[in-house]
């Protein structure tokens, strides 16, 4: 029994080695840019106050993002989507593949679970791990051991899954590191060059300024595409997972089946009170297992009779009290019997390489 824990315990601390990086990065950026340059270096009075007044907010907006995508736990699958023990029975000692979708269709059917997503061969999705239905956008982290809602990827730096309850803290995270950067290498900029040509007197803190500004500026060109790129995925309401792989409907594959336009996409994940848009409090649309579509009714298992009847009521609803025309559904819902479309999105491209440890499924 001990032999587990330990090597349980050897590998957290692995995976904490990214996280604790960044954070000594963080502390020791304070300590070059507040004391060795700001409060050592700079010598105009004035330029110290402004940058040290522009600097904290910057600071704190940046850990705070950083802290609750770490700390946030990630969604959990609702225990409706888990089989009853009779059906699991029968689902492990089944014969076939058909005889199994059968019983997932059952499940389906009887707990009206909103599941729209299929496999390859067109079953409904179920984790051999979890023994659970798949929620929609639903993916099996093995660095997490769970299956997570609306999963991105699993992100080493912040040892923690991106996902439904950490995406919109992840993208601020992005925002304000790249910010946080960007205004370190501005403002240290003339101290580097002046350093760097002997301008300034030699000393000590001349090694710090010269890496801080150096840190900052490659930490910066990298969160720029990052930071790009996730804005792309935001506003085309698709994870990193969905733009590897497009999720399968019924009708096929379908890159755009969530997207519902640039607005609406960026509200699903933002929320709708723009004042809080850029504080790293959840304020996400929806409940993480349902999601509107933009896909004729054919292309869902509404077709199968296996989605919420019509006058029914599922028990997965939005988890914002408000009138239902302001929602994302009722958006998409008014949009379908009016006969308009959304406009076609402006797409932007970025060069991005992200790099993410564990498998998904």
């Amino acid at each position: 029994k001990m032999a587990p824990l330990v090597a349980r315990c050897c590998l957290a601390g692995l995976r904490s080695i990214p996280v604790v990086f960044i954070v000594a990065v963080i502390v020791w950026s304070y300590y070059a840019y507040v004391l060795q340059m700001c409060a050592w270096t700079v010598e105009n009075t004035g330029e110290k106050v402004i940058y040290l007044v522009l600097y904290h907010p910057l600071l704190f907006m940046f850990a705070w993002a950083y802290w609750k995508t770490i700390f946030t736990p990630v969604g959990t699958v609702p225990k409706e989507f888990y089989l009853p023990p009779a059906d699991l029975e029968r689902f492990e000692h089944a014969d076939n593949e058909d005889i199994q979708r059968d019983i997932l269709v059952k499940v389906v059917r009887e707990r009206n679970l909103p599941v729209q997503c299929r496999t390859n061969s067109g079953a409904i999705r179920y984790c051999e791990k979890c023994k659970c239905v798949k929620p929609d956008r639903c993916h099996h982290c093995s660095v997490c051991g769970a299956c997570v809602l609306k999963m991105d990827h699993h992100c080493p730096w912040v040892n923690n899954c991106v996902c439904y309850t950490t995406y919109k803290f992840f993208v601020l995270f992005l925002g304000y590191a790249l910010l946080y950067c960007l205004y370190i290498a501005a403002t240290s900029a003339q101290y580097f060059v002046k350093f760097w040509t002997g301008g300034l007197e030699q000393g000590g803190g001349r090694f710090h300024i010269l890496f801080l500004f150096f840190v900052s500026f490659m930490f910066g060109l990298s969160l720029v595409s990052l930071f790009g790129y996730h804005l792309y995925l935001t506003c085309n309401n698709r994870s990193t997972l969905e733009s590897f792989r497009a999720p399968i409907f019924r009708g096929g594959p379908e890159k755009d089946g969530f997207n519902l336009g640039r607005n609406n996409n960026f509200i699903e994940v933002f929320g709708e009170e723009k004042k809080k848009w850029f504080l790293p409090i959840f304020t996400s649309c929806g409940d993480g297992v349902m999601y509107p579509t933009r896909l004729a009714p054919g292309n869902s298992y509404s077709s199968m009779d296996t989605s919420t009847p019509t006058g029914a009521t599922s028990p997965f609803q939005n988890n914002k009290s408000v009138n239902d025309s302001e929602t994302l559904l009722g958006r998409q819902q008014k949009y379908l019997e009016e006969g308009v479309t959304e406009p076609p999105i402006s797409k932007l491209y970025f060069f991005n390489i992200q790099v993410s440890f564990g498998k998904w499924y």
